[in-house]
């Protein structure tokens, strides 16, 4: 999962849960007192959850994090790889220029 949509889930999730938990305890049938208490409780309840997930959604983002530092260090010494290997073509292809432009600049000797 990528950080926004995990991100989005647990938004949607919370969001979903407090509307559910509101909904049921509306709808029951039961006195004032009673309603408050289920209220208090839920929202306990639900506080709780919520603290769960976000230690659960902080280390999956620690876990991401770490991933993804891993993978641009081995990107950086790809990187590196191909930069030597095209530094060392770079450097045979003038060598050989030089070599190419020092024969064509010696004087041409007669044949006999």
């Amino acid at each position: 999962m990528s950080d926004n949509s995990a991100g989005d889930f647990l938004a949607g999730f919370l969001v979903g849960a407090v509307v559910g938990a509101a909904a049921a305890l509306l709808m029951a049938p039961q006195s004032g007192q009673e309603t408050r208490t289920r209220i208090r409780e839920t929202g306990l309840e639900l506080r709780d959850k919520a603290e769960e997930l976000s230690i659960e959604a902080r280390r999956e983002a620690e876990r991401l994090a770490d991933e993804a530092a891993k993978k641009a260090q081995e990107a950086q010494q790809r990187g590196r790889i191909v930069l030597d290997e095209q530094k060392t073509r770079v450097q045979e292809l003038v060598d050989k220029g030089k070599e190419i432009a020092a024969k064509r600049k010696a004087p041409a000797t007669p044949e006999a």
